[in-house]
């Protein structure tokens, strides 16, 4: 009888310790590793950035548009198209960047299971202009539409991605603090421009964007000249033009009113320190 006893114990100890060994994953649910990151494309470099800020070690980010190119003229490439088939989600700008209207039917295709995330949603859009991301308020709000994305496809990890998202929104006010310091103490609140990126930038600090370009077509004669009266008039000492675009114009009109060429990144990757350093660049011109 003892010896029942004493065998019946030792068996419910191994049954205790297979239990612990063997079903506990089972019964407490195992988040995945840190290192299997979630495939994200976005369609230009700033959304790389905010993705990366709130998705940090958790997600991989492809970008369709690279370093140099425009969104007006860039085709995908197939190795591009690869990591598409591969993601779990795509956020898209959603402002009519011609990239999307062209290629983004072609690119759902390619993975009709990834999450695609309008980045635009919530933000009071411009006919005809699709830089919404060039103001730090249109991005707080890129940004949130982003985090909901991810929670959506990694739900788990929620509390990480809002933790993440409000540091980084916290950076984004701060960076819209700046502009106002650096930028609203000037009268002259004009600035002249190739590519006219920057008029949600523009609307949001009471500024003018002149555009040398206009519908994307290189300007006449007649507009160059425009453009060089303009500046004058405003007394203007700088030309403003991005490093995707070409020069000449731009250095025709700086000659002609004796000033020079300045480069602003409307497609940064860094996107709070590239904010900074537009402020700066303006604030050159509009001190005289």
């Amino acid at each position: 009888m003892e010896k029942d006893k004493l065998f019946g114990i030792g068996v419910a100890f191994v049954a205790i310790f297979l239990v612990g060994t063997f079903a506990s994953p089972y019964l407490i649910p195992q988040r995945e590793p840190i290192s299997d990151k979630i495939g994200v494309v976005v369609t230009i470099l700033p959304q790389a950035d905010f993705v990366k800020k709130v998705g940090q070690d958790r997600v991989s980010v492809t970008v369709m548009v690279p370093p140099s190119a425009s969104p007006h003229t860039h085709e995908p490439t197939p190795q591009q198209l690869v990591e598409v088939s591969k993601a779990m989600m795509y956020a898209k700008v959603g402002s009519g960047v011609e990239f999307e209207l062209i290629w983004m039917n072609k690119i759902i295709e390619q993975n009709k299971k990834m999450l695609v995330v309008n980045c635009s949603i919530g933000i009071t859009k411009r006919e005809n202009d699709p830089h919404i991301w060039n103001s730090p308020i249109n991005a707080k709000k890129m940004v949130e539409n982003i985090c909901v994305g991810l929670i959506e496809i990694d739900p788990d990890y929620e509390d990480y991605y809002t933790e993440n998202r409000d540091r980084y929104l916290q950076e984004l006010d701060a960076v819209d603090a700046y502009i106002h310091e650096r930028l609203d103490r000037f009268t002259n609140r004009v600035f002249m421009i190739y590519h006219p990126a920057f008029e949600y930038f523009a609307d949001e600090y009471n500024l003018t964007q002149l555009a040398i370009e206009h519908k994307g077509k290189p300007p006449t004669p007649k507009v160059i000249q425009d453009c060089i009266d303009l500046a004058k008039e405003y007394d203007l000492s700088c030309i403003f033009l991005a490093p995707q675009f070409a020069t000449e114009y731009a250095e025709a009109i700086a000659h002609e009113i004796s000033g020079r060429t300045v480069f602003i990144d409307p497609l940064p990757l860094d996107y709070v320190a590239n904010m900074q350093s537009i402020a700066a660049s303006l604030s050159l011109e509009m001190e005289g």
